[in-house]
């Protein structure tokens, strides 16, 4: 599966548009071409244009040196990704690719929706090594249209269809750097090329058809303003690792569980600015789902804690088949939680939250603070954060039961949690105030999840020393390693006297 960027740039056309001279261009030697191309390009989508309307363009293509599937995908630099699957049958998205768009096409099925014919004559600009720095496409485009307007009748059968016909012009990076795009590019609109206005031929093609991004209008510095437009960037993040997780990347399931929680935390946080009673199923669906990620991630967690911590000590000390264990107990595990993961991503309760996050910041349910002030909101609710994780401080300092008091440091680091993200959506107003309040928060999350962490594998080399004594192997290592996580938790409790002093002294008043 191929992936690479596609740097390049579109040029509207005139039939009559002939190149100018490129090879005076610095760093090109010689230009090679035209050669002729026939490419026919079949692009499919959901009957409501999904993948279009996030600007990701799935299609295949015979003709050319690049015959097959293709993906492309918008970039943050305004070019875009492009992943190749090889042809295989016209009639069967492949999965590698299926797993990357279904995060917007959420069950629906894909089918084409514009086929498109190119007749392309193509010059390349070479170096003196003959390396191929540009190609230039001189595109003769005939599209048709297969999807009907909204006013045409939406049963495959009385489709209609509407062709049109354009000339562009593509000038594409190869080998060659930014600064010999710029070059060419001023060297063609000073021959009369004219930048394009549609980011794509399909967008092209398709026209006025692909549904336009909603958003709400809200005023300037409210809070409502403010943290939709924050909250519309979370969702966006968490969206982007949905085909990362199918793909099983590293990282991905705990970045989308990370996702999840500061979502939740941010509704929570915030009730007042979004309707607390209205967005209340959401943030139970935002649970769930973190829950079942979490069911990944923690065993994944604690083998890669458990495997270091091996890795630490004298080879002397490591009595039995240690590693061995620790491997086949927690990434059978993982595997069948992943296999969860994945089981419920394609299922409609998963759909119709990734539906809910989109209604989330397109028609924001607006509670009673939405028209107030940015900084007095958030300022208000700071306070309240820190006001709460101070009251669950002073309750775990006095419980006495050592079972109860780290239930409720945990309960403590998931407060401080909260505060550290409803305090990073508010550094783009209250600035390094909010910035240093998040600091604070988050060095006693992450004090307080060293802790929790030491609980978590404490319990798993409790049950792995049971085991290995019941299978006649050495338990010694694990109860060694047993007894480092209690020294490590204590440690932990140390810091996090230090690091609570610091929340203190940060509170938003």
């Amino acid at each position: 599966m191929p992936d690479s960027a596609e740097i390049e740039l579109t040029f509207e056309t005139d039939p009559s548009f002939r190149l100018p001279d490129l090879t005076d261009v610095p760093g090109v030697a010689a230009a090679r071409g035209p050669q002729e191309r026939l490419l026919e390009a079949t692009y499919v989508d959901t009957h409501d244009l999904r993948l279009a309307a996030h600007r990701h363009t799935l299609r295949r293509r015979t003709g050319g040196h690049d015959a097959g599937w293709h993906l492309k995908r918008p970039r943050a630099d305004g070019f875009r990704d492009e992943i190749q699957e090889p042809l295989g049958d016209a009639d069967v998205v492949p999965e590698a690719l299926r797993r990357f768009v279904e995060v917007f096409t959420r069950g629906r099925p894909l089918a084409p929706v514009v086929v498109i014919r190119t007749r392309r004559n193509a010059t390349v600009l070479l170096d003196d090594q003959e390396r191929v720095l540009l190609e230039l496409a001189d595109d003769a485009v005939t599209a048709t249209v297969l999807v009907p307007t909204d006013g045409d009748a939406a049963d495959a059968g009385d489709a209609s269809e509407t062709v049109s016909r354009w000339h562009e012009l593509e000038a594409e990076l190869v080998e060659g750097d930014r600064a010999l795009l710029d070059a060419v590019e001023e060297r063609l609109l000073g021959a009369g090329a004219r930048v394009s206005s549609s980011p794509s031929k399909l967008a092209r093609a398709l026209a006025e058809r692909i549904p336009a991004p909603a958003s709400p209008a809200l005023p300037v510095g409210s809070a409502a303003a403010a943290l939709v437009g924050y909250v519309r960037d979370q969702v966006e993040d968490l969206q982007s690792q949905d085909p990362l997780v199918r793909a099983d990347a590293p990282d991905a399931v705990h970045q989308m569980r990370v996702g999840c929680r500061r979502l939740r935390a941010l509704l929570a946080a915030y009730r007042g600015v979004l309707d607390a009673d209205r967005v209340a199923a959401l943030r139970e669906e935002l649970r769930w789902f973190g829950e079942v990620l979490g069911a990944a991630r923690d065993g994944e967690v604690v083998r890669d804690r458990l495997r270091a911590a091996v890795a630490e000590l004298p080879p002397e000390l490591v009595l039995g088949s240690v590693e061995r264990r620790i491997v086949e107990t927690f990434s059978g595990g993982y595997r069948e939680a992943h296999d969860r993961v994945l089981e419920e991503m394609g299922g409609q309760r998963y759909f119709t939250l990734l539906d809910a996050l989109d209604a989330l910041v397109t028609t924001p349910p607006l509670g009673p603070d939405a028209a107030e002030p940015a900084s007095e909101v958030y300022r208000h609710r700071l306070a309240k954060t820190y006001r709460r994780t101070a009251r669950l401080v002073e309750a775990a300092l006095a419980e006495e039961d050592a079972a109860a008091r780290e239930h409720e440091l945990h309960e403590v680091r998931k407060s401080a949690k909260r505060a550290r993200y409803a305090a990073e959506a508010a550094t783009r107003i209250l600035g390094d105030e909010a910035r240093g309040y998040g600091k604070a928060m988050k060095a006693v999350q992450e004090v307080l999840g060293e802790h929790q962490d030491s609980v978590v594998a404490r319990g798993e080399l409790r049950t792995l020393g049971v085991a290995a004594q019941a299978d006649g192997d050495s338990a010694f290592t694990f109860g060694l390693l047993y007894g480092h996580e209690e020294a490590r938790a204590a440690a932990a409790l140390e810091r996090f006297d230090g690091a609570w002093k610091r929340a203190r002294k940060a509170r938003i008043r």
